[in-house]
């Protein structure tokens, strides 16, 4: 059964009072719309998401998401869904989600999933809280009113008919379009943290909701010191008469800064994302590797904040050589050069290091990562 996930981004979101339409604002160092596509994306159900963006949005959602799937939406909501149907034709199920409701559990996407074994659509939804009057002061009774959220998850032949033969006008609830039909949509428990950014203060208190936690994790690599080969350490070339000698260009700083930052989201070790067997890793230059991790990183909706690099050597002397390697590695993570610490020592002549066959490095990473409510 195949699933799609369509994210309607073609507004303008000028309520907001951002510079850019809302779905391109950042929140927790991406845009909102890069929160909902990840979780959309990972979700182990879903096999493709589309995003419908508005005319002239190109170069925004390149910058926001490179290798996300768009097309373009239309002039309402309505039309940019219908668009999203024609593309993503042949799919069993579809999810519509708001690129105004960044942060997705998929706990709610599980939910919409399993309704639709026995209904036609799905929607999450919250109790309404609040005591609810008329304009004349008369009170509304609460108890079978709900607050709708999105994603909405529907049968794709539902939705898709249901468009064909609507002719209310404009709809702002795809499971208006399929109860109008007949359909069955069944309601599930949705989540506060869907909550739909509208207005200035939403995006502060999206972030607020988000919440950060602190991960550290440590790296380590070793490569011998060889004739005929060129010293690079922390991405800086280093004057020595030997170099390190590796399957990549063997820049111990950087393979074990690289480890710690895919340790920040257990993503495995430098060897798993680039096997030394693979030949087109030959020679290849160091700074590639901690730029993958990174874009790991982000993805997640994290960032770096503070690096910790030791190298153990007898030689050469690291001290000529500290704030160059500080300034490519804060380049590399797009960090100030406050953010990252070089420290050298020595064995006192002892072991591999201490003989001069090689030098070692140690990395630790600190980054902040969204909290675990996501």
């Amino acid at each position: 059964m195949k699933t799609v996930a369509l994210i309607v981004a073609a507004g303008k979101g000028e309520r907001t009072g951002a510079a850019l339409p809302k779905q391109y604002a950042a929140i927790g160092g991406r845009a909102m719309l890069a929160w909902s596509h990840a979780a959309l994306s990972r979700h182990p159900m879903i096999d493709t998401v589309l995003v419908a963006i508005g005319a002239g949005q190109e170069a925004l959602i390149a910058e926001a998401l490179p290798d996300a799937a768009y097309i373009t939406g239309g002039a309402t909501r309505r039309e940019s869904v219908a668009a999203g149907l024609a593309a993503l034709a042949g799919a069993d199920r579809i999810l519509v989600h708001d690129a105004a409701r960044p942060f997705l559990p998929a706990a709610v996407i599980d939910r919409l999933l399993a309704a639709l074994d026995s209904h036609e659509g799905a929607v999450p939804v919250l109790p309404v809280a609040d005591t609810l009057v008329r304009d004349d002061g008369e009170t509304v009774p609460r108890e079978s009113l709900h607050r709708v959220q999105t994603p909405q998850a529907f049968r794709y032949a539902s939705l898709a008919e249901a468009h064909r033969r609507w002719t209310g006008g404009d709809a702002t609830d795809d499971a208006q379009m399929v109860r109008a039909l007949g359909g069955s949509v069944a309601l599930v428990q949705g989540d506060a943290m869907l909550e739909k950014i509208t207005w200035p203060g939403d995006i502060a208190a999206a972030e607020a909701r988000l919440g950060m936690e602190t991960r550290s994790a440590l790296g380590s690599d070793v490569h011998r010191l060889a004739d005929g080969e060129r010293l690079w350490l922390g991405g800086v070339l280093i004057p020595h008469h030997q170099g390190l000698s590796g399957h990549s260009d063997a820049d111990v700083a950087l393979h074990a800064i690289t480890d710690a930052l895919l340790g920040t989201i257990a993503a495995g070790d430098i060897g798993m994302h680039f096997p030394p067997s693979d030949p087109q890793w030959r020679g290849a230059e160091s700074g590639q590797f901690l730029r993958h991790a990174l874009s790991l990183l982000r993805a997640r909706g994290g960032r770096v904040t503070f690096v910790d690099l030791t190298l153990i050597c007898e030689a050469p002397k690291i001290g000529p050589h500290r704030e160059a390697i500080r300034a490519r590695i804060a380049e590399l993570l797009e960090v100030s050069a406050d953010r990252i610490s070089v420290k050298a020592t020595t064995t006192e002549r002892l072991g591999f290091t201490g003989r001069g066959e090689g030098i070692a490095a140690q990395a630790v990473v600190t980054a902040m990562l969204p909290g675990s409510a996501l």
